[in-house]
């Protein structure tokens, strides 16, 4: 993009033009309300859509579900993306608004597994995929619309209004589930309430309809439009020419791959971590996450608007490396925190699972028909499902594997045996007792949550998220012309997040099963992070500078 030096200076954005950017930003909003609820519902929806196979696979399956609409937010990015560069950003919105309200309106309504049987899992996630391709449409086009509307000097800051709504709509969505469950109670919400959040979405839905019908179509396409500079075919103009090509790479590898993880990570990994390792109760955990979210938020707009005056890309290199590097200390520091009786019984009574190797598997079941019935896979699956630390030692071959719990022995049995689900009973039974009498907390105990200090830790690992995110819709704004720049922003944006940022739980709790420790999970975020740093450092060009009025 050529620099703004010497092009003429444009005026500040007009209160008609703030108000146009509010009502898109607002729209945005409730459309990632709408996307986050199958996260933040994620143990209802197990229980309700896959109860036809074990507990276990279920939660994985319904995170594969819950990623599944980030799988195909790239295929939205592409469809729309072209929509948005041919037609224009307005019309663009429309289409995605009433996609994302509707297929989430289907899930508050849906059958469970019990009633309708297999079709209720797989009309869930055809409404997740209809989701997802919504939101790859959405991102993209706001961003565009609000950066062509920006002053050349203030691009960081109006586009990080544009990104507090991500984190916006994971905060009303947690507002409207904790205002339910404490209104009805837990064993309401549990039965029919976790679906009032969804079937909330029809009046989101009519607002945000209306509010897209008030606006007027972005000033920089409109120009284009009229000079009859619109591409007729965005999408092998976007990835069929080398020197566009490169720079979608570019961005996706050395920006928004780390960006992505590091945005998961911090918010919904640790929710994760809150509810599923740690054991804190889901509506504890859901304020928690909501107080730390409350209180980051605005840091995405102080690093969009800090990025106007230093540059975007040193703040989102800077949030990639500092968040690589504090996420083992930050999350052993949850634990202390949130659960310290694990902490506690992890370190006195350390356990052991002492077992022949060759029987050991790799316990990543996403559809639910494996069954893992090796000794080894025994004790390592409950002690997985428990959420609890533990090393790994062989054991001579043949042997039956052993949980080793400080100094006493559980034996486990063969899931093969003619009386195994006797034995079953016996095992989880000796397993229960053992692991409280070593001081194993079956749950959180609420009066030792250091809520304080559990607060700070989750709004660090928020400003992190604000770091990477609140400047990157400028700088992808920034890096192409206003010809392609829907499709060419989108697909790298929604690759970034929808793959690298949307598999994250699933794929760090199968590393946690697999090694047996709890913080091994993080190993996937820090990885990529570390990566993003060091391509962005060396490859991807400062952007801050650029005029993104031109067309080629």
């Amino acid at each position: 993009m050529a620099s703004v030096s010497g092009q003429i200076s444009h005026a500040p954005m007009t209160r008609e033009e703030k108000k146009v950017i509010f009502a898109s930003s607002l729209g945005t909003v409730f459309e990632w309300y709408d996307f986050y609820l199958a996260g933040s519902l994620a143990a209802f929806i197990s229980k309700s859509f896959f109860s036809g196979v074990n507990p276990t696979a279920a939660f994985i399956f319904t995170l594969l579900g819950f990623a599944a609409g980030f799988a195909v937010r790239p295929f939205g990015a592409i469809v729309f993306g072209r929509l948005g560069d041919m037609v224009g950003r307005k019309y663009t919105f429309l289409v995605t608004i009433v996609i994302m309200g509707l297929s989430t309106f289907v899930v508050g309504f849906l059958p469970g597994y019990a009633t309708i049987g297999i079709a209720s899992p797989v009309i869930f996630i055809a409404m997740r995929l209809l989701q997802g391709l919504a939101l790859g449409g959405e991102y993209g086009g706001a961003a565009t619309y609000v950066a062509e509307h920006a002053p050349a000097n203030r691009r960081g800051f109006y586009t990080s209004w544009i990104q507090t709504t991500a984190t916006l709509g994971l905060f009303l969505s947690l507002l409207v589930i904790v205002g339910i469950r404490t209104s009805i109670g837990e064993e309401a919400f549990g039965a029919w309430g976790w679906r009032v959040p969804f079937l909330a979405s029809i009046i989101l839905l009519g607002v945000s309809v209306w509010i897209r019908m008030q606006l007027n179509e972005s000033p920089a396409f409109a120009r284009i439009k009229a000079e009859g500079k619109t591409s007729k075919a965005p999408l092998s103009e976007a990835f069929g020419q080398w020197k566009n090509l490169k720079i979608v790479i570019l961005a996706l590898v050395g920006l928004t791959a780390g960006q992505a993880v590091v945005w998961y990570t911090g918010q919904f990994y640790a929710l994760f971590f809150l509810t599923q390792t740690l054991k804190v109760d889901g509506t504890s955990a859901n304020i928690l996450i909501a107080l730390g979210l409350l209180i980051g938020t605005p840091f995405f707009v102080f690093f969009g608007s800090l990025s106007d005056r230093i540059g975007r890309k040193p703040i989102i290199l800077a949030g990639c490396l500092i968040a690589a590097l504090t996420y083992f200390p930050l999350f052993k520091a949850l634990t202390h925190y949130a659960n310290p009786a694990l902490e506690t019984a992890t370190q006195q009574s350390p356990i052991v699972v002492i077992a022949d190797p060759t029987e050991c598997s790799f316990q990543f079941n996403p559809v639910g028909t494996a069954k893992f019935t090796s000794s080894c896979d025994i004790a390592k699956g409950a002690l997985s499902k428990a959420g609890l630390n533990y090393d790994n030692v062989a054991a001579p071959a043949g042997t039956l594997a052993q949980i080793k719990v400080g100094d006493t022995v559980v034996n486990t049995y063969d899931g093969k045996a003619a009386d195994a689900k006797d034995q079953a009973k016996a095992f989880d039974k000796t397993l229960g007792t053992t692991l409280k009498a070593a001081g194993y907390p079956a749950k959180a105990d609420p009066a030792q949550l250091n809520w304080p200090m559990t607060v700070v830790i989750l709004t660090i690992l928020v400003i992190f998220v604000t770091m990477v995110y609140g400047p990157i819709a400028a700088m992808l704004v920034e890096m192409f012309p206003t010809r392609i720049r829907y499709t060419s922003m989108s697909l790298p944006y929604h690759i970034g997040n929808g793959w690298f940022g949307g598999f994250l739980p699933a794929t760090a709790f199968a590393i946690v099963a697999a090694k047996g420790n709890i913080y091994s999970g993080l190993w996937y975020p820090i990885v990529i992070a570390l990566a993003t740093f060091v391509i962005g450092l060396f490859f991807v060009k400062e952007t801050k500078d650029s005029n993104i009025y031109a067309s080629d």
